[in-house]
């Protein structure tokens, strides 16, 4: 957990300093999702880490911003990247499946990483990172009853597999503490939507709803300016969500930039495997929650460690335990999940 910690702590350094520094030749490069290297989230992230890396290995870095999603963009950034050096490139989101399918073929000298991107058949050249959303959930929900909340929501995004495992983890976690703590049926309370917004936070708000964990990052100001005319909570998504609003309880966050540069590391030690996806979690120290930063009164650092420590170990089976597999309806009474402490309320 220590390495998480410290190189999510020198990710807003490192982007901050070093974000379009660098010109001309480059041996590591990132291309953005159509975004900026300081969006605060999986760009900023993945290029914090490579940075870190290139400065204290004597690597030259060079970050490209397409300027628009598209895979037509992507690969024309990529082409110009290998051009002027590029002999590792970082593609930070979802949106990259199609372009590195492509680009590993067309430059099968070059390793690519494609970060929060599950990729279809990749090449040996290449790597797709994933992270565990259901254990980033788990942690979310189980550090808000441990806070002492018992009317929480759930706003995700579109209904995918990452918002139902982001969802599940959730509720999964809550019940966990439920337990831990002794409480009666039914004495927790989640309110469940996807593609929820600001108007569904504040109706939430105003019927009790005194904490919500906004797993979507298009939503995520809405839900805190909803949270900051009432004076509720909001548990923050994918990275640091602190200096946004003084709502942040705390964030759920992936680990960017310690997967990045932990895949380098591995690139130069001539460990790499490429040719497949492979999944961050507690056990790689993948994923976690913000503790230095947050707002909690009741939970501590202790608790946070020992809940962490179950899940990096899979101790009585915590980890192996949850139900993460997404439904086609994405319902959470299709999930299979059972809880008795946690009532779940969904949107229709």
């Amino acid at each position: 957990m220590k390495k998480f910690l410290a190189v999510a702590a020198a990710a807003l350094f490192a982007a901050a300093v070093f974000a379009g520094c660098s010109s001309g030749k480059a041996e590591l490069a990132l291309v953005t999702d159509g975004g900026t290297v300081d969006d605060g989230s999986v760009n900023q992230g993945a290029w914090s880490g490579l940075v870190q890396y290139a400065e204290e290995n004597g690597i030259s870095s060079k970050a490209y911003e397409p300027g628009e999603q598209s895979t037509e963009a992507y690969l024309a950034s990529i082409d110009l990247a290998v051009k002027n050096g590029a002999e590792v490139i970082a593609c930070p989101g979802a949106t990259f499946a199609q372009a590195v399918v492509s680009a590993q073929e067309s430059y099968p000298e070059v390793k690519f990483i494609a970060v929060d991107c599950a990729l279809e058949a990749p090449a040996q050249n290449a790597l797709g990172i994933t992270y565990a959303e259901d254990q980033i959930g788990f942690l979310a929900g189980y550090s808000a009853v441990k806070e002492g909340y018992r009317n929480l929501g759930f706003l995700g995004g579109p209904l995918d597999d990452a918002a139902q495992k982001y969802g599940y983890g959730f509720i999964q976690g809550a019940e966990y503490a439920a337990r831990e703590l002794s409480l009666e049926p039914g004495s927790v309370s989640v309110c469940y939507q996807y593609d929820g917004g600001g108007e569904t936070a504040s109706a939430w708000y105003a019927d009790g709803v005194e904490c919500i964990f906004a797993a979507d990052t298009a939503s995520e100001s809405a839900v805190m300016q909803a949270a900051e005319t009432v004076g509720s909570a909001v548990i923050g998504v994918d990275a640091d969500r602190s200096s946004e609003s003084e709502t942040v309880l705390t964030s759920a966050v992936k680990g960017f930039s310690t997967s990045v540069y932990d895949t380098l590391a591995d690139i130069d030690s001539g460990e790499f495997e490429g040719g497949r996806n492979v999944m961050f979690d507690a056990a790689s120290n993948g994923v976690g929650l913000t503790i230095d930063t947050a707002h909690f009164k009741h939970f501590t650092q202790g608790d946070y460690d020992a809940v962490f420590t179950r899940l990096q170990t899979d101790a009585d089976g915590i980890c192996s335990s949850l139900v993460n597999t997404a439904t086609e309806t994405g319902r959470v009474s299709d999930s299979g999940i059972v809880t008795t402490a946690v009532v779940v309320e969904e949107a229709e």
